[in-house]
């Protein structure tokens, strides 16, 4: 067949697949992400079998912790998202004292009020509060599908020493697939603890510097510099911009200044100078790769799709990519490397 038509129809199918997970992302998203989270636990498993653990202990323990870690985070968010919505209100008086010195400030600068204007628009408060009820509102839509959740996270755990033996069997039939999946397992279980951690550290730093600045619900902004760690190069905008609108609310430009520049640093010295020399190359995408998995998995799973970009793209690169042999060409353009030899 001619290359071309071979080209045409792959894509073709591609798309017809991307939009089919896109129509059912509400069973997609929650399967994909009790995957992970028990890849994530799958030491805490094999720790405890080289114990002779029994099973049930095997299955409980990574179990409870997955659920006890999102529990917590759920918790934590509901909380925090209902009090920004009732204080957001409260910064009214604020913002028209904000926008007059901004309009003052144009006016003596000889600048016109069109581009203020939009920018007043973008920034209402009503739009704001309506942010945060709708952000409110997503909550509660993982609330409902929390047991959706737990329930695979339960059938996952209880499947995975028999899955891992599988596996196992399965090197003499399928060896570059097995392979390619013992890969893809051991790459996104790194690339989620070492961002964990450094999701963590930034997360505990920022907590500390909002609260020496008195800017408020600190451990909600805290939260979400953690969750937006695992999204590829726009998370740390994601985790700066609504704290820093708050502090110039709160505490006039220089807050909001000194929130900005303390994000930055803190974000230059762990996410570029120390996170690479723990990360290294687990993740095996190039920066292209990465933006456009970001922009894939976002458009089909929304934003849990942008969380789990890099596991996805792991795992589509294993089952696509890495389980073929004469598809050598395609991971070093994935990768961004020349392959060896």
């Amino acid at each position: 067949m001619p290359r071309a038509l071979i080209l045409l129809v792959g894509i073709a199918g591609a798309v017809i697949a991307l939009f089919g997970l896109r129509e059912v992302n509400s069973i997609v998203g929650p399967v994909v992400l009790a995957l992970v989270l028990v890849i994530a636990v799958a030491p805490v498993r094999s720790w405890l079998a080289a114990r002779r653990a029994p099973i049930w202990v095997q299955v409980a323990v990574p179990f409870l912790i997955v659920v006890l870690v999102l529990l917590g985070m759920v918790g934590i968010l509901t909380i925090s998202v209902t009090q920004l919505a009732s204080l957001l209100p409260t910064y009214a008086k604020q913002f028209e004292e904000l926008l007059a010195a901004s309009q003052h400030w144009a006016a003596t600068h000889g600048l016109g009020n069109d581009v203020l204007a939009k920018a007043v628009q973008a920034f209402d408060p009503g739009r704001m509060l309506g942010l945060a009820q709708s952000l409110l509102g997503s909550l509660i839509g993982v609330l409902s599908s929390l047991f959706l959740i737990v329930v695979l996270l339960l059938a996952m755990c209880l499947d995975a020493p028999v899955t891992a033996r599988i596996l196992t069997t399965g090197e003499g039939n399928r060896p570059q697939l097995v392979t390619a999946l013992a890969t893809f397992a051991h790459k996104t279980r790194r690339y989620l603890i070492v961002s964990t951690v450094f999701g963590l550290i930034d997360a505990v730093l920022d907590v500390i510097v909002l609260s020496l600045l008195d800017v408020p619900l600190p451990l909600l902004w805290g939260v979400l510099a953690l969750i937006a760690n695992y999204i590829p190069n726009i998370g740390f905008v994601i985790g700066l911009l609504p704290p820093a609108l708050l502090a110039l609310l709160h505490g006039g430009v220089k807050t909001m200044v000194l929130v900005v520049v303390a994000y930055i640093v803190i974000n230059v010295v762990t996410q570029s100078f120390i996170m690479p020399k723990f990360l290294g190359d687990a993740v095996g995408l190039s920066t292209t790769m990465t933006f456009l998995s970001l922009i894939v998995w976002t458009f089909m799973l929304g934003p849990l799709g942008a969380i789990l970009a890099i596991p996805l793209s792991l795992l589509a690169r294993a089952v696509l990519i890495d389980s073929d042999p004469s598809a050598k060409w395609a991971q070093a353009l994935v990768s961004g490397k020349m392959p060896d030899g």
